[in-house]
């Protein structure tokens, strides 16, 4: 293919996602979107606020889109959950926390046992900010959107 083939390819990649895209509201980075909340919800309710927007509670799966997360600041819900098994951690599409991956608990958490089922952000001074925390409270959320669920049907 020509420069000139490529450039256009592009373009029109760029064109789909600029009218299928949410971005009013929503943050860029590395590779998908997010949103942060201006109002509280439980845990429960923010995903739903999420998945009504074509996204879910955020999946943390690398340093930089935890040091992302800590940026805004905000104690608030993440999509992780043990609440089909105690004590086993799981992000919302069904994937467990792995010792592949370092966790970004906070030191002593998770420390709530069955009375703490849902994860947030929390002491986003320090890179390691996960905190349990029982689902029913209300907190900020932060959402992500992938950018694959953007394409037009």
């Amino acid at each position: 293919a020509s420069l000139q083939q490529e450039k256009d390819q592009l373009q029109a990649s760029y064109d789909s996602l600029k009218f299928s895209c949410p971005f009013e509201g929503w943050v860029y980075f590395g590779g998908n979107f997010y949103q942060v909340s201006s109002t509280k919800k439980s845990w429960g309710e923010s995903r739903r606020d999420c998945q009504q927007k074509g996204a879910d509670l955020l999946i943390i799966n690398s340093r930089e889109e935890q040091v992302f997360a800590n940026q805004f600041k905000k104690y608030m819900w993440i999509g992780l959950t043990d609440v089909a098994t105690d004590g086993v951690w799981k992000w919302v599409d069904g994937t467990k926390v792995s010792t592949s991956f370092p966790s970004y608990w906070s030191s002593g958490e998770p420390n709530g046992k069955k009375s703490e089922n849902c994860a947030d952000i929390k002491n986003h001074g320090t890179e390691l900010s996960w905190n349990d925390e029982s689902c029913s409270i209300s907190l900020f959320w932060i959402c992500e959107k992938l950018v694959q669920s953007c394409k037009k049907q």
